[in-house]
């Protein structure tokens, strides 16, 4: 069987700055994971992050934001990553969708992270023959990435500014054969470092909160 492996080369890294046009929503399928009718899909790429609001209905989707998982273009149907939307109430009507926006950042040389785990919680009690444990909470973990430095790069000055003020971004891995990680983090460390004969580096800690989507 020929190797599936992805080359690292070709990836993109992207920290969402901004947020694009509200588009209306037309219909909404109470579906695990649910499924969203826009009236355009637009630009839209998988591992895209919408933000829902004004639904009439199923009013359990407004003020979050969710994954886009899978696009059908023809349709005009993006599916909610990981949203179980089976008992929420019925959709009457309206609603919109509103996608953040991404800026690249450059000159990125490597990346790490997605390294946390599960808690672990003991439940042994005096009938235990041997220890005994339930999973906790998964944490996700960290992302770090090494980069040139390039003080005018939109993208290092979006990372920048995050370090600076504190808040909680959305940030999306996009690998060559298209698959995407979309998760959110803080900015940790944003360090330079140099030595001779060697490009002026950065290395890049985000702290991730709350689970990471495969798309």
């Amino acid at each position: 069987m020929p190797s599936t492996a992805i080359s690292a080369q070709g990836s993109t890294v992207s920290i969402g700055t901004t947020t694009g046009s509200a588009i209306n929503i037309t219909a909404v399928a109470l579906t695990n994971p649910c499924r969203v009718t826009l009236a355009s899909v637009g630009s839209l790429a998988k591992g895209d992050v919408l933000t829902i609001a004004s639904v009439v209905g199923s009013t359990q989707l407004n003020g979050n934001s969710y994954v886009v998982q899978y696009i059908e273009p023809v349709a005009k149907i993006v599916t909610l990553a990981g949203l179980d939307a089976t008992g929420f109430t019925t959709y009457a009507s309206g609603g919109t969708a509103t996608p953040v926006q991404w800026t690249k950042v450059s000159n990125v040389k490597s990346y790490n992270g997605f390294d946390g785990s599960a808690s672990e919680i003991e439940r042994t009690n005096f009938d235990s023959t041997a220890k005994e444990f339930i999973m906790g909470l998964v944490d996700p973990g960290q992302f770090m990435l090494e980069v040139d430095q390039d003080n005018s790069d939109a993208g290092q000055i979006a990372l920048m500014t995050a370090q600076v003020t504190g808040l909680l971004k959305n940030f999306k891995l996009l690998l060559p054969n298209g698959n995407t990680a979309t998760f959110t983090a803080f900015v940790k460390k944003f360090n330079s470092q140099g030595a001779v004969d060697q490009a002026v580096r950065r290395s890049v800690d985000l702290r991730i909160s709350g689970p990471i989507s495969w798309a």
